[in-house]
């Protein structure tokens, strides 16, 4: 599972010309889903980017974790294009990314899990382009992949 974390200080989400989501400070994820993913995978990312220590403390250093933040909130959304490998010519090749009926399951766990931490998510609607607006703040932005965690 691979996730791009965003720090933000605005975000919105609108799938099919509707706005779906929108927050004021905390975070983007967008989440990519590989075929060999598990529920325990989407539970142990959703646990680290809600303990991140990537917002500024008093004295202005990255200490804290979104849960500090007044009203810190995410934004969650589905984006197997980060599961493309491009090793190989120019046209990335999507087969490491799991299939739909695999993928919603695990996204939805994953978002699932930030609500019983007590986390205010907002998403897009999975299999729909959408469009994802932000004010990246930092900018901070991180990559995480449970598989390098291994």
């Amino acid at each position: 599972m691979k996730a791009v974390f965003q720090r933000v200080a605005r975000a919105e989400v609108r799938s099919e010309g509707r706005v779906t989501g929108q927050i004021d400070a905390g975070a983007v994820v967008l989440l990519g889903i590989a075929r060999t993913d598990t529920e325990a995978m989407a539970c142990q990312l959703a646990d680290k980017v809600a303990k991140l220590r990537v917002f500024e403390d008093a004295e202005g250093k990255m200490n804290l974790p979104i849960s500090s933040v007044p009203g810190g909130a995410f934004v969650v959304v589905s984006q197997f294009t980060l599961l493309g490998n491009s090793k190989k010519g120019n046209r990335p090749s999507f087969i490491a990314a799991a299939p739909p009926e695999q993928a919603e399951p695990l996204y939805e766990k994953f978002v699932a899990h930030l609500r019983e931490l007590g986390f205010r998510v907002v998403t897009g609607v999975f299999r729909t382009e959408m469009q994802v607006e932000l004010v990246n703040d930092g900018p901070v932005t991180l990559v995480l992949d449970t598989d390098d965690w291994a």
